[in-house]
Formats: structure tokens, sequence, C-alpha cells
């Protein structure tokens, strides 16, 4: 079996890519490197380049018509940034990939695994969200996200495309060898900016205190980024099972299945540190929303996917690498 990996030098994807590589799977990373990083794909196969690229999609593909399954990682995904510059997020998040999927169908290659988002969903911060749930997306980002579903599903029920979408929910820690992670220490999501918190010695903010939920502040399901990798592995193995020519679509949920508000992401965060972090209280960011966690599932029944790494794990692994990732990736 081999994996063609479109943003697989970026933080998800080159996860993915190393969970495979530990399953013997082969792999080929395709990245532009706007976001991904070299030192991510050393040892891989690699091909530097966009995914609108016709031509050089079209060589990949040629040059290893054993390709099985396309993951679809590459994206932009900062939810603040998708204010400020939308037509970006709508160019790379749904122009390019539907250009990228011209160049699979037109090879010949129709499995696809895209990673969506659980941003899309209406909050709900009352009860798990499975995929019947209401989608109500609030941002650029999100819209982008859920369009491009939109886009797929049409797509895959003219036929021949099959697609498994993964509606990631938050995505945390790093490879528990630490061969990746974060590629940058400037991320925009709370445990991020706990770390950075700790690592400068100031005050963590607290986005929005107003919400309905139990303590105010906003809420969210932390899943540990090597639990999404070990779902990708299942995907690939049992792809014909899930989707077939009469079913050729399904969205599954990748979450906990608990809800963690950012008060007791906090606490947990403080358990787990070296040094607490002290937080002071803003208001509600653009695009914020209460939030959601996950119903998973349908990820269980069609997968046979569970979650087994703890919220202190996803902490406990952001800590690792953010303490080690100068050294491997030098900046």
């Amino acid at each position: 079996m081999k994996v063609l990996i479109a943003g697989g030098a970026g933080y998800v994807g080159s996860t993915i890519a190393s969970a495979y590589l530990d399953e013997d799977i082969e792999i080929v990373v395709l990245d532009n490197l706007v976001t991904g990083r070299r030192e991510f794909a050393k040892g891989r196969t690699f091909y530097e380049g966009d995914i609108a690229n016709r031509g050089l999609v079209t060589r990949i593909l040629e040059e290893h018509p054993d390709i099985d399954v396309a993951i679809l990682c590459a994206a932009l995904i900062n939810v603040s940034e998708s204010y400020a510059r939308p037509k970006d997020y709508y160019r790379n998040n749904v122009v390019k990939c539907l250009g990228f999927i011209d160049s699979l169908m037109a090879s010949g290659c129709t499995r696809l695994i895209f990673s969506s988002s659980a941003s899309i969903y209406r909050s709900s911060e009352m009860a798990a969200v499975d995929e019947r749930a209401p989608l109500e997306p609030t941002s650029p980002y999100a819209r982008s996200k859920t369009a491009f579903e939109w886009i797929v599903e049409d797509i895959s029920h003219a036929g021949p495309l099959r697609v498994i979408s993964f509606r990631f929910f938050n995505p945390i820690g790093a490879d528990p060898q630490m061969r990746t992670g974060l590629q940058s220490s400037e991320t925009s999501h709370a445990l991020g900016a706990m770390i950075r918190a700790m690592t400068t010695e100031t005050d963590f903010a607290i986005m929005g205190t107003d919400y309905a939920t139990r303590d105010g502040t906003g809420i969210r399901d932390y899943v540990h980024v090597w639990d999404i990798a070990r779902a990708h592995i299942s995907a690939v193995q049992l792809f014909d099972s899930i989707v077939s020519v009469d079913n050729p679509y399904e969205a599954i949920n990748l979450g906990t299945g608990r809800g963690t508000t950012v008060r007791e992401l906090v606490h947990k965060f403080n358990k787990v540190s070296p040094l607490p972090i002290h937080t002071v209280n803003l208001a509600r960011r653009d695009g914020d929303s209460a939030g959601a966690f996950s119903n998973f599932e349908k990820a269980t029944r069609l997968l046979g996917w569970t979650p087994i790494l703890s919220l202190e794990d996803g902490i406990r692994d952001s800590l690792r690498w953010a303490q080690m990732r100068r050294g491997i990736l030098g900046d």
C-alpha cells in the first residue's frame, strides 16, 4: 500500500506520515512549504510544490502508479487570519483543493481522505455533536471547510471519487517519538498560547468569559494528534468497506467525547507544567464560539477507533515538543 499525503510536511500531515511508516505503509509527501517544514519531510519521498500544480500532481502519480489513497491535509487554518485574508482562505482551501481533486481523478486516483474540521458545527456546549448535527460555520476558515465538504460530497455522488471526510476537533500534542510537532511557536490555539505564557512568564489571556458554559469560558474537545494519525491507519486499511460506489461519502468525527473549558484546560496545564501560569480575562475574538465536543460513535463503528491518549498526555507531549522544537527545526 502507498499513500500520497498532500500537506504532509505540516503538523497533522507529518504525524500521519510517521504513523504510516511505523505500519510499513509507503508514503509520498507533497507540500509547498508555505507553512510546512522541510525537516518534517526528511528521509521521506518528497515533492516540493503546490497541490494546484496539475503537472506536478500528474507526474507524482505517473512516477508512483501504486498510490492507493490520497490524503488532503493541505490548508490554511488560522481562524483569526481568515478574517483578514478571506480570499486566500477560499483560494487555498477550496479552489486549489478542487484543482487537486481534478488532477487525482484525471490520473485514476479515486480514493480520498479529506482533513475537515469540527469548526463547521453549530456550537453545542451542553451535548456531544455527531455527524448529523447542524452546521453553522462562523469564520471564513470554517466556511471554506464546509464548502469543500459539500463539493467533494457532490463530486463523489457523481462518481467515481470516494471520500472520507475526517472532522477533526482540536488537535494537540506531538508525535510521541518527537519526530514532528507544531511547526511554529506562534500558534493561535489555547494550549500553544499557554506554553508561550509559561515560557515568557506572562499572563495567559482567556478570550471571552461570558459564554453559556459551566464556567463562562469556551469549551473544546482536545484530541491527541497521534490518535488522529491512528484513525488514518484504519481508514486506509478499511477504505473500501467504509465508502463504496453505493455509499461514496462518509463524514466522521475525530474527538474524545469530552468537553474541556478554557479554565479547565488552564487547571490541567498547571498540574502537568513545571511552571504554573496566571490568567487575565479579555473579550472574545472574531470567529470564536462557545464550542462543541464530539460524539465519535461512528469512528468506533466504522474504523474500530477510540482515542487512547489523555488530555494530560497531549499537554505533556506539547510541552516536550516545545522544549525540543528549536533543536529539531533550528528556529
